[in-house]
């Protein structure tokens, strides 16, 4: 009876998310504190390269996988933990997506297992493109800036539905330390002088190497993005770019943010 509130608990907030809902802020974001850069947008006006760089880089099986997680890479994630070595595999898009929306950012067993029980519930709720459009809006990109709307006119000072191929996969080099990355003045991501290693090589790993890589084994960007049930382009929503949700001019806080650091 105790385990069976929790269980509803987590069915309701599921089928909510499934149905259209979209907080403005994440656990993440209020554990990180204002002022924070975040603004939403319809899968529908993001760019076709982005969505298929995203399936390459954080999780080619989104679209494939029967629940959120393969169960021998998270056993064999599980037992790498209890041994004190390194993940061999890494968190899927479900479970970074429940992470950031309801969890924070702690690396115990504890938090892990929750994790996992609440992924799993979102993972037969949710369909895979609501997955991903979620993962994309909540995902950080740098300081207190979450999702591919405000990161997308930061860095490159272009709308989600326009960003390219490459400019794409400079931005899944950012996902594993965000809070490490800065914005060149006259745009895109800093890697010149004193830039840390460790951003200069994810950032350039996964622009020159990583994704193309791995697009290259799922068939092409086409191929990536059917796999979770996406067979046209942004630019088939051309008619819609007036909507609020299709983040096509920059948001105002992006706007604060660049002239802020402008002057410091």
């Amino acid at each position: 009876m105790a385990l069976a509130a929790p269980l509803v608990l987590i069915q309701v907030l599921a089928f909510l998310f499934s149905m259209g809902v979209t907080p403005p802020r994440t656990a993440y974001m209020l554990e990180a504190g204002e002022p924070n850069v975040y603004q939403f947008v319809s899968i529908n006006h993001i760019s076709r390269h982005l969505l298929a760089a995203t399936i390459a880089h954080e999780d080619e099986q989104l679209g494939t996988r029967s629940g959120a997680f393969d169960l021998g890479d998270f056993q064999a994630r599980a037992q790498a933990y209890f041994e004190g070595k390194p993940d061999p595999s890494g968190s899927t898009i479900p479970q970074q997506l429940v992470k950031n929306i309801f969890l924070w950012d702690d690396q115990s067993a504890v938090r892990k297992g929750i994790e996992a029980v609440l992924a799993t519930q979102f993972s037969y709720t949710l369909s895979p493109q609501r997955t991903l459009e979620l993962y994309l809006n909540y995902a950080q990109f740098g300081p207190h800036l979450y999702g591919v709307c405000a990161a997308s006119w930061y860095y490159f000072g272009t709308p989600p539905w326009n960003m390219s191929d490459y400019q794409s996969a400079q931005l899944m080099g950012v996902l594993p330390l965000p809070d490490l990355v800065k914005r060149d003045p006259n745009g895109g991501i800093y890697l010149g002088t004193g830039v840390h290693p460790a951003v200069w090589n994810l950032v350039n790993g996964a622009a020159n190497v990583w994704v193309p890589r791995q697009l290259v084994g799922l068939g092409g960007w086409q191929a990536a993005v059917a796999t979770v049930g996406i067979t046209d382009t942004a630019g088939s929503h051309a008619a819609q770019r007036s909507d609020s949700d299709a983040c096509s001019t920059m948001p105002q806080a992006v706007k604060d943010r660049i002239q802020s650091e402008a002057g410091s």
